[in-house]
């Protein structure tokens, strides 16, 4: 992954510490559980992409799913930075290993 957006999550994290007062274990837990608040706006676009609400109706586009989806990604960065210093490395062989795994059958 382009370093640029590794160095950028560095930027967010500190700044999200800047801006809090709350203990440092409590910034990460709360840093998870907006992966899953993330998550579910992301269902909420596709759903209104598709007009699967009655009461709305088409209230979405696909581009707003890939806007959400993109905020997972950025979030789940920065979770993932909050709990291991050393999360370039480990999100580059995780992807690495997921690559061998799922392309080796190509």
């Amino acid at each position: 992954m382009d370093e640029t957006a590794w160095n950028t999550v560095d930027r967010l994290v500190a700044w999200l510490d800047r801006n809090s007062e709350l203990p440092e274990e409590t910034r990460t837990i709360l840093q998870i559980l907006k992966i899953t608040e993330e998550a579910g706006e992301v269902a909420e676009a596709v759903i209104g992409a598709t007009g699967q609400n009655p009461r709305k109706g088409y209230s979405h586009t696909w581009a707003d799913v890939q806007e959400e989806l993109c905020d997972v990604i950025v979030t789940a960065m920065v979770a993932l930075t909050r709990i291991n210093p050393d999360a370039r490395q480990l999100f580059t062989e995780k992807l690495e290993r997921i690559a061998a795994r799922s392309l080796a059958v190509d």
